[in-house]
C-alpha cells in the first residue's frame, strides 16, 4: 500500500482532508469618504472599528467558520501576529 492510500484510510477515508485551505481573518472595517480615501497616501492610518482586544472574525470565502483574538506568537520572527480560537460557528447548520 502506497502512502497515499495509508494516509487516506487514516483521515477516515477522504483524500480532501489534507488539501489546504485559506482562512481569513477579518479584524474590523474602515469607512472613509471618497475624499479620504482619493487622499490616502504612504503613511496614512485608517481608523477601524474594532479595538486590539476586541474579537476577531475567521472566514473560509465568505462564510464564518470561527471567533477568536488575536496573540502575538514566538515564530520566523519578532511579533508574529496568531489567532486563537475561542468558538467554532455549527457549519452544519449553516445553508
Amino acid at each position: 500500500m502506497d502512502d497515499a492510500q495509508t494516509t487516506t484510510r487514516t483521515d477516515g477515508g477522504n483524500l480532501f482532508t489534507s488539501v489546504p485551505i485559506e482562512i481569513t481573518v477579518s479584524i474590523g472595517r474602515a469607512r472613509p469618504s471618497v475624499r479620504e480615501l482619493l487622499q490616502l497616501s504612504k503613511g496614512s492610518v485608517l481608523s477601524l472599528d474594532k479595538m486590539l482586544e476586541d474579537p476577531v472574525e475567521l472566514y473560509v470565502g465568505d462564510r464564518l467558520i470561527g471567533i477568536g483574538v488575536l496573540e502575538v506568537v514566538d515564530g520566523q520572527g519578532q511579533g508574529q501576529l496568531a489567532v486563537r480560537v475561542t468558538e467554532v460557528v455549527d457549519m452544519q447548520s449553516q445553508s
